[in-house]
Parts: structure tokens; C-alpha cells; sequence
């Protein structure tokens, strides 16, 4: 039986189109959305499509227009502003037989909501940077000496490390909330940078997969260089974690490892691919071929850190050369 996958917003994440392709293996279709016809990634499926942007009133019209005529089984987006979107419509997908790969409406909004995150993180128990919705409630908590500076200041919404600064001085944070609007200050992280990527069996709700990557150097907001690690203690505790709050499909930790108080801390939980997703699947950690099964009815077996240690990503960059009479018109 095939099985049409529709990858929306897929931007330059080409090795996701590729990946999916590849585990395909001509039995079934990627589609890849853009608002842009110099999106790169959408070259690599099968079918390039190029869509309003995801502001647009109709958007979500045309995409499930898009999906009857592709005849598509399972469909996800790979960026944050779409995330809530899409799960906030899933009804109409289920209605015409097409599975949202994404987590609910609520769990989306929370974990876009860096204070919200924060907030949920603190009742569960989960260690976490502490944070702050406005000065005075920073000052406060320096005063009894539960905080100090440097400190981050982030959008409390805010996705791709955009306008994230490390600030120093009560000067500075001054300036950064009088120049934006509902920003967080979170306690500055000390610690070694992880990132896990998580599979969540979409039928079991059971976690099935981790893998565990040290930071090595980061871009964008996107994990550049990485290796391979595992961690026992910490695997128990992500997949105790994901199953208790009821995220589902894939979805990308940012961790810190406190190494003087042997303590790890949850930063971030982004409910989609990460962007340093392809170095789990080079390294055998296949999140495409789960959601395949998933999507065919097949649960997944659980299979936690079925990885070498040790294995290194590099990115560099590629190029996508097309001349002006192939790119993608607009065809919705």
C-alpha cells in the first residue's frame, strides 16, 4: 500500500524531503509546500507546490484542497508558527482521511510559550532555567538572591534564536523591553548544550526513540556540529516526560548538563523536526519510517538509543541551481 506524505513550509530542510523520499522507495509520494518558489527543500520531493503564506485566510482551504487532490495520508509542517495551526484544524484533516503529524492544539501553544513551558516544567518537577515575565520580577528575585546577571532576554514566542540576546546590565535590559514587546528573561544556562530527538508512537503514545547529541557548535538557532551520546538516566526521564504530558509524532529537546551538580535541565521543546534531526537518522534513528507505520496503523516497537556513540555531524553548505523556467509557478 503507498502512502503520500505532504511536508509543508519545508524552506531548506532538503535532507527531511530527501529522507522521507528515500524511505518511500517509489512506494508512495512526497509533497513539499512553500510560500516561496526559491524554497530549495521543494525540489527534492516529488511534487513542488507553492502555497499562500500561512497568514493568508485561506490557507488552510487550500492545503486541504492540496490534499485530496494528492490523495495524502499523512501531512506536517516543519515550522514553529505553523505547528498550532495545523493541530487547531486536525478535525479537518481526520475528516478526509489525512493524519496531522503533530502534538494537540494545547501542548503546540504551551511549548511555542517559553513561559508557559516554563510553568508546566515547574509542576512536573522538571529542573529548568527560571524565568521572568517583567524586570521588577526579575529584581525581586535577584534581591533574594535567587538569580543574577547575565541573564537571557528572548521572545517569549520566538523560534530560530531570533533576537535572543545574553545581557549583563540592568542598562541593557532596560533598553531590550523598552525596544520590544512580551519578552521573558530566563536564567542563563551554565552548562554543556544537548539536544534530543524524540519519536512518540502516534497510536501507543508510547515513546520509541531517543537520540542524544552533544552541541558542538551552533547557527541560526540550528545544531551546526554535533556527536552522538547516550545517557540512560536521561533517556528514562525524556520518555517519562513525553508519555506523561501526551506529545505525539516527532519532536526536538534542547537540554543543558549542569556536570558541577550532575544535573540535566529542559530548556526547549519544539514539537517537530529539529533541525539537527538528520544526524539521528544517519545514524539509524528513522523517525520517517515510524511515521510511515504509523500512518499503515503499525505501532512501533519501543527502541530507545539503538545508536553508535561517538558519531559526529558536520553541516556545509549545498546549492540548489535552477534555471528561471523551472521553478515552481503557483499552482493552488
Amino acid at each position: 500500500m503507498s502512502t503520500n506524505i505532504l511536508i509543508l513550509s519545508a524552506g531548506t530542510r532538503n535532507k527531511v524531503v530527501q529522507a522521507f523520499r528515500h524511505e518511500l522507495a517509489n512506494n508512495g509520494n512526497v509533497v513539499a509546500t512553500d510560500c516561496s518558489n526559491i524554497g530549495p527543500a521543494i525540489y527534492d520531493a516529488d511534487k513542488a507546490v507553492i502555497v499562500p503564506k500561512i497568514k493568508d485566510p485561506f490557507y488552510i482551504d487550500e492545503i486541504l484542497g492540496l490534499c485530496r487532490r494528492e490523495k495524502i495520508d499523512g501531512v506536517f509542517s516543519l515550522i514553529d508558527p505553523e505547528l498550532s495551526l495545523l493541530a487547531e484544524n486536525a478535525d479537518r484533516f481526520t475528516e478526509i482521511g489525512v493524519t496531522p503529524i503533530v502534538s494537540s492544539y494545547e501542548l503546540c501553544e504551551v511549548s511555542l510559550d517559553k513561559y508557559r513551558m516554563y510553568e508546566m516544567l515547574v509542576k512536573l518537577g522538571i529542573p529548568t532555567a527560571k524565568c521572568y515575565l517583567s524586570i521588577e520580577d526579575f529584581e525581586n528575585a535577584m534581591a533574594a538572591g535567587e538569580v543574577d546577571f547575565p541573564v537571557f532576554v528572548k521572545p517569549r514566542r520566538g523560534s530560530a534564536s531570533i533576537n535572543i540576546n545574553a545581557v549583563e546590565s540592568k542598562e541593557m535590559l532596560v533598553a531590550l523591553f523598552h525596544d520590544y514587546d512580551d519578552l521573558i528573561i530566563q536564567e542563563y544556562m551554565r552548562g554543556q548544550e544537548y539536544g534530543a530527538d524524540v519519536y512518540i508512537d502516534m497510536i501507543s503514545g508510547k515513546c520509541t526513540s531517543i537520540f542524544l547529541k552533544e552541541k558542538i557548535k551552533m547557527r541560526a538557532g540550528e545544531t551546526d556540529k554535533s556527536v552522538s551520546v547516550k545517557d540512560e538516566n536521561l533517556f528514562k526521564q525524556i520518555a517519562s516526560f513525553v508519555e506523561t504530558v501526551g506529545y505525539r509524532g516527532m519532536i526536538d529537546i534542547d537540554l543543558f548538563y549542569d556536570n558541577a551538580t550532575d544535573t540535566w535541565y529542559l530548556s526547549e521543546v519544539n514539537p517537530r523536526f529539529g533541525g539537527g534531526y538528520p544526524h539521528a537518522y544517519a545514524c539509524g534513528v528513522n523517525f520517517p519510517r515510524q511515521i510511515i507505520n504509523n500512518l499503515k496503523g503499525i505501532e512501533n516497537p519501543v527502541n530507545i538509543g539503538d545508536y553508535q556513540e561517538g558519531i559526529y555531524m558536520m553541516k556545509y553548505n549545498e546549492l540548489c541551481i535552477m534555471p528561471e523556467e523551472k521553478l515552481i509557478k503557483k499552482e493552488l
